[in-house]
């Protein structure tokens, strides 16, 4: 192919079409980019030296640099890239300049998308290296070819990256990510944090004293106990930390467990008896507690005659029944008068109280009232987040352990006066206030994924 000739003057003749070039550059690694010259430069270099050879041809440079350093081929998700679409789209440039195709693209599928948008644009695509014009059929089934080769590679490179992790994790090695709490990371080691293992055993201690995440979030919260950043535990913190193998030594890969380089800081007698009580349902676990659970109204409960009720129990046919007994009853006063109530099922009365409690949090005049007093500690609250904060106990009273449920009760309801009439119940709005802070503790989202 014959070639045309620069005037005298180095200016191009008047019939050459200007074709305004862009160069792009990329490397997959932000590796060596702080040097005076790097890769990316070396790549610019090269295109740049084609381009001015081109200038007979009317090519021309433009001013932008596309330039993506420490991005993927991988992806189109690239900002320079993505910049560089933009100005196609917007009719700014001519002709795409690379070093290597993989340099754009080493996804064929994406190179598909990449070749399409040039297409509709008028745009042509140029390798410094591998000469070929993507607006003739020939030249795109070299560009098919080159791609699919590029893809293998960047599959087998992969490949073996992941055959390395493999590799690292079985025999016991670290292989990066979040450092869990309880340890730090010294020349890409784990090493023990002793403070942070500390809190990390406090976490196995309450959950199997317990037996429940939300009353173990609950101890672990009114002690202080944060992660990492500073931020309190919450239940997901407590679930993701009794089941990470790395605090029994262990390094965990794709269902094979190895033993790890680092050191345990969970004894393993403490995680086998973490991990019997979570095999058991968070359902199956609140009604074994139940069973044995303190009296829910034990201290609040009185007859009319202004004596407490005591809780007591009785075993028929190997069942349970539970009661709060009359002071005279049990002191076997003979003399009781007929107003007094004798003896009250404690399933009834609990039922009664809770019913009663979860209906009068739902009155306009309690939330009023809650409002009011929660407003002494936090001005900017608001009436409607008094009432959505009240409505949260309903759906999650049931899935609540007994510890936790006898702690909202004490905190709610003063006194239960019982009569032949009923009962009587007399709630704390102060305690009230002090449950809207404390429902922060079980959010929205909590609540569905206990019920599910």
């Amino acid at each position: 192919m014959s070639r045309r000739k620069l005037p005298a003057d180095g200016t191009m003749p008047a019939t050459t079409k200007k074709l305004r070039c862009a160069v792009y550059t990329r490397k997959s690694t932000d590796e060596g980019l702080d040097k005076e010259f790097n890769t990316l430069d070396a790549q610019r270099e090269a295109c740049e030296a084609y381009v001015a050879s081109q200038r007979v041809e009317g090519w021309t440079l433009v001013r932008d640099h596309y330039d993506d350093g420490g991005f993927s081929g991988g992806t189109l998700e690239r900002p320079a890239l993505r910049r560089l679409l933009a100005d196609i789209e917007q009719g700014l440039v001519d002709v795409i300049v690379v070093y290597k195709i993989d340099r754009l693209s080493r996804s064929l599928m994406d190179f598909a998308k990449l070749v399409e948008t040039m297409e509709a644009h008028g745009v042509t695509f140029v390798s410094v290296t591998q000469s070929f014009n993507t607006t003739t059929s020939m030249g795109r089934l070299t560009l098919n070819i080159l791609l699919s080769f590029a893809q293998y590679e960047r599959e087998i490179i992969g490949e073996r990256i992941r055959d390395k992790v493999a590799a690292s994790k079985t025999r016991g090695m670290w292989m990066g990510g979040k450092v869990p709490l309880g340890y730090d990371v010294v020349d890409r080691k784990l090493i023990v944090n002793e403070p942070e293992a500390a809190r990390v055993r406090r976490v196995f201690e309450l959950f199997v004293e317990t037996g429940s995440g939300v009353e173990t979030v609950r101890r672990l919260q009114a002690e202080g106990i944060s992660s990492k950043s500073g931020k309190l535990l919450d239940k997901g913190d407590v679930y993701k930390a009794l089941n990470l193998r790395t605090y029994i030594g262990e390094v965990a890969h794709k269902g094979n467990v190895y033993r790890g380089e680092h050191e345990a800081i969970v004894p393993r007698e403490l995680w086998d008896r973490a991990h019997t009580v979570l095999q058991v349902s968070p359902r199956t676990r609140a009604a074994q507690n139940r069973q044995h659970a303190p009296a829910l109204l034990k201290g609040l409960i009185f007859g009319i005659d202004g004596r407490a009720m005591s809780p007591t129990h009785a075993v028929k046919n190997g069942r349970r029944y539970c009661y709060y007994v009359a002071q005279r009853v049990l002191k076997a006063d003979m003399v009781v008068d007929d107003h007094i109530v004798r003896r009250v099922s404690a399933a009834q009365i609990e039922g009664a109280v809770v019913s009663q409690v979860r209906a009068l949090l739902r009155q306009p005049e309690i939330v009023v009232g809650t409002w009011l007093a929660a407003r002494r500690e936090a001005p900017d609250l608001t009436e409607r987040e008094v009432q959505d904060a009240l409505r949260r106990l309903d759906p999650l009273w049931e899935e609540l352990f007994p510890a936790e449920q006898a702690r909202i009760v004490r905190a709610l309801v003063e006194r239960v006066v019982v009569g032949p009439g009923g009962a009587d119940i007399r709630l704390r709005v102060e305690g009230l206030a002090g449950l809207v802070r404390d429902l922060g503790t079980f959010a929205p989202e909590e609540i569905s994924a206990k019920r599910a």
